[in-house]
């Protein structure tokens, strides 16, 4: 049977649901000042969680594509958005950005500043720069110029992870969700700048990745010490962290798989042989461990070492990634099972996981799938549904943006 995204209707599909997706978030944008509101379940902000960065990043992002796609109404979002990120999220005395402004906008120093802040605040700056919005291009160059001064540790070709608010004192801990991040940024940094050398970057990061696959059997570690040696029961008293969960994390095997495939794609010819294998192994064991793995519909968030789940509820971005994941390995090796699953996993989606009645997707279920809020509540933004949506019309060598930007999205 022809796979879903070759034909034309179900990609026409996926073209709707991002629009449906954009015109959830439009109450996004904080007046008069500027950035992403956190979003609540029927898509309106709430003002008493403030601004945060990376969600104002993730907003400026989709909303930026949104543009760049013709979707009426997008850039007025997008622009909303990164005036934050020019605005009070900036700190103008010490560099870089804050990690987010209380319900007063009063900035929180006492988180200091992150990796995966600033890797989106990349990624944002990379996409408005594509998009042509105004300012957009200064906010890259200041953007490139921090990462690189505090984040990037070019001993080790992978960044570090936390500063104190001054870049004074550097936190011990290093963790693989920021650099997985920052290798999607980075490889949109050199789509955005023509500057080869963000996407040498990206490929140092996935060459540890690599790695780690063979050494715990596709369960990738999350946390790591200042030597990069892994702290494989950090978080164990508190496995449902938002950031930093106890455990394999079933979603970032996915996404991790998906990046190493567009990592290949960008370096073309000079990519080493040993990305999609990895890749292939992450994907497996991922759906080995995470998928139907109590009983019921639906993936796991975490599991322990030995693939035992342990936090059962279900995240919306985990479903994402994986679709996302099938469908890239798909069309990588053009292998059957990968189509199968990317059909089966959206029937998951649109049957628990879409919101129809107020929109966007639940961002966490309960273990018997119904809508929850341990970890993810509210529907904070909209940055790995719509991708979800978007990445099987996009080829898989240029960077979302940058193929969007060209043109490159298949109808």
């Amino acid at each position: 049977m022809l796979p879903w995204t070759s034909r034309p209707t179900h990609r026409a599909w996926l073209d709707e649901h991002v629009r449906d997706l954009l015109d959830f978030g439009r109450a996004h944008v904080v007046a008069p000042g500027g950035g992403a509101a956190y979003l609540g379940d029927d898509g309106l902000p709430w003002t008493d969680r403030g601004v945060q960065t990376w969600i104002t990043c993730r907003t400026v992002h989709v909303y930026a594509l949104g543009a760049m796609l013709g979707v009426p109404g997008s850039a007025p979002v997008a622009a909303g958005a990164l005036a934050g990120l020019t605005g009070p999220l900036r700190d103008t005395e010490h560099g870089g950005w804050f990690h987010a402004l209380d319900a007063s906008g009063v900035p929180d120093v006492a988180v200091g500043k992150s990796c995966y802040d600033h890797a989106f605040v990349l990624l944002a700056a990379s996409t408005a720069t594509l998009a042509g919005l105004p300012g957009a291009r200064e906010l890259l160059d200041e953007a490139c110029n921090v990462y690189v001064e505090h984040f990037w540790d070019d001993g080790v070709g992978r960044p570090v992870d936390t500063w104190d608010v001054t870049f004074t004192e550097l936190d011990t801990y290093r963790g693989i969700n920021a650099s997985m991040h920052s290798v999607e940024a980075l490889l949109a940094v050199a789509d955005a700048t023509g500057d080869a050398a963000w996407r040498d970057r990206a490929a140092s990061i996935a060459s540890f990745v690599v790695g780690l696959v063979g050494e715990h059997d596709g369960r990738l570690p999350e946390h790591f010490g200042p030597d990069w040696v892994a702290d494989l029961e950090l978080n164990a008293d508190r496995p449902g962290d938002q950031f930093k969960p106890y455990g394999a994390t079933i979603g970032h095997g996915f996404e991790w798989a998906r990046l190493l495939v567009h990592v290949e794609g960008a370096l073309g010819l000079a990519a080493p042989d040993d990305l999609l294998p990895a890749a292939v192994t992450l994907f497996d064991r991922a759906t080995t461990d995470g998928w139907d793995a109590d009983g019921a519909e639906g993936f796991v968030y975490t599991t322990d070492w030995t693939g035992q789940p342990v936090v059962r509820d279900r995240m919306h971005w985990v479903a994402a990634e994986a679709a996302a994941a099938a469908d890239t390995l798909h069309r990588r090796t053009g292998e059957d099972r990968y189509a199968e699953l990317y059909a089966r996993w959206w029937d998951y989606i649109v049957t628990h996981v879409i919101d129809h009645e107020h929109g966007s997707w639940h961002h966490e279920l309960s273990p018997t799938l119904e809508p929850a809020g341990t970890v993810w509540p509210g529907k904070p933004d909209l940055y790995h549904a719509v991708q979800a949506a978007l990445l099987p019309r996009l080829p898989l060598g240029p960077s979302i943006a940058r193929a969007v930007a060209d043109g490159q999205v298949a109808s």
